[in-house]
């Protein structure tokens, strides 16, 4: 089975130590595709030395994280801007709304302003985009909504909105990314993805974050791909092959891979 990892931070400080060996681990699971999202300005030489490192596995994208939208936030955007023009990405991300961290409302209208300027460089250069909705998911459907010409395509990463905001997203032909957090028995996402096709689904890890069971609480990495999987073909009463084979192609498509 062949599987794609659509969103983890594999150049965070957490796998310093054992780097190599985390990314061998996920290959050898058939983790084979690891597409790194973009932080700020700081995590992009960490994320490009894995790309130089894994030629074909490590996939950068290019994007401003909401939650380290600055005060400079024309000159971080330039930054993004900059690196777009400059040579490939995969897709504009991690972008989007965070209304979890910091609520003020200086930082609420700098993240609005950063999220729709990054859907038009996305549109621009005819790229997907990785949303980023903690506690916003409603709104970043809105944004999504507005800016939508036809073109836009992406994924709500981490989606733990409801059946109806599920299916808003995939009516504008997003992605829902699933992850850790379907094996998490209080989450009632398992629930949820009952009444998903998986023609709809990409899969995700967000490591070094949300790890599933029965790795819950200690640090992710992309060889646990497999157990989201799993969770998944139980809830749907199909065979881990079958999730494979489709969430898989819905990636390779999503981000031109085919």
């Amino acid at each position: 089975m062949i599987w794609i990892d659509t969103h983890a931070h594999l150049y965070s400080r957490e796998f310093d130590k054992d780097r190599p060996e985390m990314i061998d681990r996920a290959i050898r699971q058939g983790v084979n595709r690891l597409l790194l999202p973009n932080i700020d300005e700081e995590s992009i030489p960490g994320m490009l030395q894995l790309e130089a490192d894994y030629p074909g596995v490590c996939l950068p994208m290019m994007g401003l994280h909401p939650c380290y939208v600055g005060e400079n936030v024309e000159a971080q955007l330039a930054i993004v801007q900059n690196w777009l023009e400059k040579r490939k990405f995969w897709a504009v991300g991690e972008i989007g709304l965070d209304f979890y961290w910091d609520k003020s409302e200086p930082h609420l209208e700098r993240q609005y302003q950063a999220f729709r300027r990054q859907i038009s460089l996305a549109l621009e250069h005819g790229l997907p985009i990785a949303i980023h909705s903690r506690e916003a998911t409603r709104a970043c459907i809105d944004v999504v909504k507005e800016l939508h010409n036809g073109q836009l395509t992406g994924v709500f990463h981490c989606f733990s909105g409801t059946k109806e905001e599920a299916q808003e997203i995939i009516d504008m032909g997003f992605y829902l990314g699933i992850g850790g957090v379907v094996t998490f028995k209080k989450a009632g996402l398992d629930v949820l993805m009952g009444d998903i096709d998986l023609q709809h689904i990409v899969l995700e890890t967000d490591a070094p974050y949300l790890a599933p069971v029965p790795y819950r609480g200690k640090r992710n990495e992309s060889a646990y791909i497999p157990l989201v999987a799993q969770q998944i073909a139980d809830v749907k009463n199909l065979k881990i092959e079958e999730v494979a084979a489709i969430t898989t192609g819905n990636a390779r498509k999503l981000f031109k891979m085919l």
